[in-house]
């Protein structure tokens, strides 16, 4: 069921109200910029109903914290460094598929939100969006309600992504690529040393070797750029977080 702005007309939504068992709606923040996760903290804890039990500066964190602090609602960023937000809402689901998870983002644009319905998430906002449009969101996808903030549904197709997102994927290119796999393809367009990636992700720098090998095999990149350019496309990576040296080969 989608949910967008007409649902002012019918109930209020300048403070959230408080689910029928008296539950407050716990809410994990996932956002590599500090200022947002502040203000975003700032603006929830001042609503009936909502407790902010926890932050995360990027995908990984989002992804432990999401498994410790079990919380109702994930506000997730898209882009965020080390693990981008959709291969973190989708870990985050197969450990705890009870989470909701909703993507808030700049981004409006078709193909960003068919990878957040592939990825599992219950909505998409973008940021540009009201406080009253973002609380109805958390309460909406918290009853198990699938919401598209106005923007997007104004923008975007949104019945025809959402029936595309439950067509079969092909298995090509990044959909071969393991959650590992992702995860160093990232790093590698964010400029870190195999050492680097090594130390992060706590395996030795032969794994990442081969990992890489088959990244480049799979996507059939011949070099770096090729991965930076194929990272950016995919979303994985903005501009100003791919490897400095080679961004600008990678626009274009």
């Amino acid at each position: 069921m989608t949910t967008h702005d007409r649902n002012r007309d019918a109930a209020p939504v300048t403070r959230a109200r408080p689910m029928r068992t008296g539950h407050r709606v716990r809410i994990l923040v996932a956002d590599d910029h500090a200022l947002l996760r502040q203000a975003l903290r700032m603006m929830l804890e001042s609503q009936e109903g909502l407790e902010v039990v926890g932050e995360a500066t990027n995908g990984r964190d989002a992804v432990e914290n999401a498994e410790l602090l079990m919380p109702d609602v994930v506000l997730m960023d898209m882009v965020m460094p080390g693990l981008n937000g959709i291969d973190a809402t989708r870990q985050i689901l197969k450990r705890s598929p009870n989470t909701k998870v909703l993507i808030l983002t700049a981004y409006l644009e078709d193909e960003r939100l068919l990878q957040a319905l592939r990825a599992g998430a219950s909505g998409y906002v973008v940021k540009n969006s009201d406080i009253e449009e973002l609380l109805l969101a958390i309460q909406s996808v918290r009853r198990g309600n699938t919401y598209f903030s106005t923007s997007v549904s104004d923008e975007i197709a949104v019945n025809e992504v959402l029936l595309q997102a439950k067509q079969p994927e092909g298995r090509t290119g990044y959909d071969l690529l393991t959650n590992r796999e992702r995860e160093v393809l990232q790093l590698i367009a964010e400029g870190l040393s195999n050492q680097a990636i090594a130390e992060q992700l706590v395996i030795s720098v032969k794994t990442v070797e081969a990992h890489r090998a088959h990244i480049m095999t799979k996507l059939h990149a011949k070099n770096r750029t090729d991965l930076i350019r194929y990272a950016i496309k995919r979303g994985l990576v903005g501009l100003e977080s791919a490897s400095q040296d080679e961004s600008k080969l990678a626009a274009g």
